[in-house]
């Protein structure tokens, strides 16, 4: 759990506007800070599996809360990604490609 000075830190470098407080970035950001903090405490108490149970709950959520910002605001979601440097899937691919990657068969066919 991050304690207030910490995430209102987080919540000043990511709102994207004034009164921001819980925006899908915002939200990503706190969500990503603390599976760091809590990764960094299990590799020290590697039986602690409660707190493993939370880390899941918290890469789960954040994962659903990053394929909502993609889906809405692709650009948002892109230069988040950047900020924060995660990894993403590749199945996080815009539902496009699929029509696009089928054009291009179509005319290495005709």
């Amino acid at each position: 759990m991050l304690d207030k000075q910490a995430k209102d830190k987080i919540i000043k470098k990511f709102k994207t506007h004034e009164a921001d407080t819980g925006s899908a970035e915002v939200q990503i950001a706190i969500l990503t800070e603390e599976v760091k903090r809590l990764t960094e405490h299990l590799k020290g108490h590697k039986k602690d599996f409660s707190s493993r149970r939370g880390l899941v709950k918290k890469v789960s959520q954040r994962r659903k809360l990053l394929k909502f910002l993609q889906r809405e605001n692709e650009s948002s979601f892109d230069e988040l990604v950047k900020k924060l440097k995660l990894k993403v899937k590749l199945s996080a691919i815009p539902q496009e490609l699929p029509e696009i990657l089928e054009e291009g068969v179509s005319e290495v066919e005709e």
